[in-house]
């Protein structure tokens, strides 16, 4: 009988029992679901009074859900023990710069008509919209260097590139606060704000206590390892 192949003899990876690569295809299908209901409510005309206010906002929000479910990832992984968990950081990084991209084409679509003089004006005039820009130019290289392709050529340098991820948080996070500072509404800001504050000093926190505890060692700031 001829012997089994050490991949077909490894245990498949699993997270919280369920195997990877269904957990995810489940979470492809969940990434999609905004989509599939702004479709379902334009069906049926229950978009609102201004569907294309509607729309941005909600795929902003969205992009700002999937940035902090990419930031979460490292900090569940080592508290559940769940460490296939890091399977999954890239597709919610992937979901983040879609959600992204969705905002910021609806944006120059139906908002500016694709008139790139009012469009640069606004960045130029606008702090929110600078911001926000800001932020989706930070996520353009991390979305294009997400590759296993991308980590070998890279080397250190990929982690280095990919803690932008924290710069595009603060920068995204700064947009929504400005933005909703015009209508005097906090509430997701408050939110959203607690909880990345939380992720970053989760990391600053891990960090330290790995200095103090081996200070003959030099560490980065955050995680090594490729932990982002």
């Amino acid at each position: 009988m001829p012997a089994r192949s050490r991949s077909a003899e490894r245990p498949a990876l699993r997270i919280a029992g369920v195997p990877v690569r269904a957990f995810k295809g489940g979470l492809f299908v969940l990434g999609l679901v905004p989509v599939a209901r702004w479709m379902v409510l334009g069906l049926y005309d229950r978009l609102g009074a201004n569907p294309v206010e509607f729309l941005i906002r909600s795929a902003g929000t969205w992009t700002f859900v999937c940035l902090l479910l990419t930031l979460a990832v490292t900090p569940l992984r080592i508290v559940t023990r769940q460490h296939a968990l890091i399977h999954v950081r890239r597709m919610c990084g992937l979901y983040t710069f879609f959600y992204a991209s969705l905002h910021f084409l609806m944006y120059i679509w139906w908002d500016q008509w694709f008139d790139p003089a009012a469009v640069l004006d606004d960045i130029v005039s606008r702090p929110f919209i600078f911001l926000g820009f800001s932020a989706w130019l930070v996520l353009v290289p991390l979305a294009l260097t997400s590759t296993r392709g991308w980590m070998r050529r890279l080397g250190r340098r990929w982690q280095q590139l990919h803690r932008l991820i924290y710069l595009a948080g603060v920068l995204a996070l700064g947009h929504f606060w400005l933005h909703r500072a015009g209508k005097n509404d906090f509430l997701e800001v408050y939110v959203f704000g607690v909880v990345l504050v939380s992720l970053l000093l989760w990391r600053v926190a891990r960090a330290a206590r790995r200095w103090w505890s081996t200070p003959d060692m030099p560490v980065t700031m955050f995680d090594r390892g490729g932990h982002v």
